[in-house]
């Protein structure tokens, strides 16, 4: 009889199944010395849980695990609207609780309490975080800032391409186009024997994470990565609504001969470490909001105080934008048609992928995001509010316009100075 798994864990209130401890140390312990593992199920099955354990588990075996997040809604290391490969190479407790305690803001207690009936003790409901707290008394104390600091802090490194978007619904090919870019990427920089003294000893695993969606289009966009990246192991996680579950075996090959890719079937979690039921739906739209204050939180100093959402509009109302010349920068709009006219006007008070075009005119290397705070036509400049440091900032050539909003809780802060008005700007030139 199989003991229960004992493993010492980055974190101590996470509850990993003893079927997720095996699967895991199948793939880290197969005799593909650099797996690539494809991680895919429906929408609330803990891919994403199951993901960052993985990392983990080669992190014993490795020095550095690549992971590609493809989850443009629920993104793991970036603001959403981004895909990206990111190189690990510590074990971190991060890995393994999720950004929303990590990104909290205080609320009014009737809204915290509302989302923390249902976020307050998820175990694996929402990606396999067990951080107990009371309800109403959740505040950003000096010990979330420093773990949210450290987490912002380490040292990843990033490829990333911003889609503009929280779901590929709207745009496909482009999605899908963007997952090969970066997969090539992943193979060229650090699976090449160009990059390494001895391929099978040395050579990265990859770690891809997907989107929860399973069915018609969505079912053919992993059909598609499936058949591009030829993974040497698929991990399906099952829920117990069988027609939301993905078709036994490899269901994305029309070859018989499957022999390179081990497929392992494993069922999601349905309790916490606590035994209490986790088969709750969580809030995506605040998860998203969250990570995007976290993300321009970092335009000011950590030891600034920042203890809410108000305090936050605040601090970015007043913060010195960027200063962009028009005439430096190409405006690009995607999923959408804008007429030349309307260009500046669209682009006003929305959030920016800030682009390098010289790495590709299609696939513009992402180094962040910006908040277009203003454009002046008459001086023929655009501010911009962003973390990126300047001197990175000064090789961006391109603002990609998306879909990705500001969040509400921000532009209904009373008494800021509206967001077009700018005034202190830095200069990029």
């Amino acid at each position: 009889m199989a003991a229960a798994i004992e493993t010492e864990s980055p974190s101590p209130k996470i509850y990993i199944p003893e079927e997720w401890s095996n699967a895991a140390e199948a793939i880290a312990c197969s005799l593909v010395a650099s797996p690539i593992a494809f991680v895919c199920g429906p929408k609330n099955s803990g891919k994403t849980t199951f993901s960052r354990h993985l990392v983990n588990v080669l992190l014993q075996r490795h020095k550095k695990v690549a992971y590609l997040d493809t989850d443009v809604g629920q993104t793991e290391f970036t603001p959403p609207g981004l895909l990206s490969l990111t190189v690990i190479d510590k074990i971190t407790p991060v890995l393994l609780i999720t950004s929303f305690f990590l990104f909290v803001f205080r609320f009014d207690d009737t809204v915290l309490e509302k989302h923390l009936r249902v976020y307050g003790y998820m175990g694996f409901g929402y990606d396999g975080y067990c951080l107990l707290f009371p309800l109403k008394k959740i505040y950003w104390s000096n010990q979330w800032s420093e773990i949210l600091l450290n987490y912002l802090l380490l040292e990843f490194s990033f490829q990333m391409l911003f889609f503009g978007d929280i779901s590929s619904k709207r745009d496909p090919t482009t999605y899908l186009a963007y997952i090969s870019a970066l997969y090539d990427h992943y193979l060229k920089e650090y699976r090449s024997n160009s990059k390494t003294e001895n391929q099978d000893s040395t050579a990265m695993p990859l770690v891809i994470n997907t989107p929860g969606w399973v069915k018609g289009i969505g079912y053919e966009i992993l059909v598609n990565m499936l058949n591009y990246m030829s993974p040497t192991h698929v991990l399906k996680i099952r829920i117990s609504a069988e027609k939301k579950n993905l078709p036994a075996g490899a269901f994305w090959s029309n070859d018989e001969n499957t022999d390179n890719v081990t497929v392992i079937e494993i069922s999601a979690a349905l309790q916490d470490y606590l035994k209490r039921s986790v088969l709750v739906q969580k809030d995506a739209r605040l998860l998203r909001d969250l990570r995007v204050m976290a993300y321009f939180r970092q335009c000011f100093p950590s030891d600034k105080t920042i203890s809410t959402i108000k305090e936050l509009a605040h601090a970015l109302a007043a913060h010195p934008p960027y200063e962009v010349p028009i005439s430096s920068i190409k405006i690009k709009h995607l999923h959408c048609q804008v007429p030349e006219t309307e260009t500046f006007y669209s682009l006003n008070v929305t959030i920016v992928g800030l682009g390098v075009g010289s790495f590709s005119e299609q696939l513009p290397q992402c180094v962040g995001l910006g908040i277009v705070r203003g454009i002046d036509t008459f001086r023929g400049v655009i501010y911009v509010i962003t973390p990126v440091p300047q001197q990175i900032l000064e090789d961006v050539d391109l603002l990609l316009q998306g879909f990705i909003q500001i969040p509400t809780s921000l532009l209904q802060v009373q008494g800021c100075v509206s967001p077009y008005m700018s005034a202190n700007v830095i200069s990029i030139n």
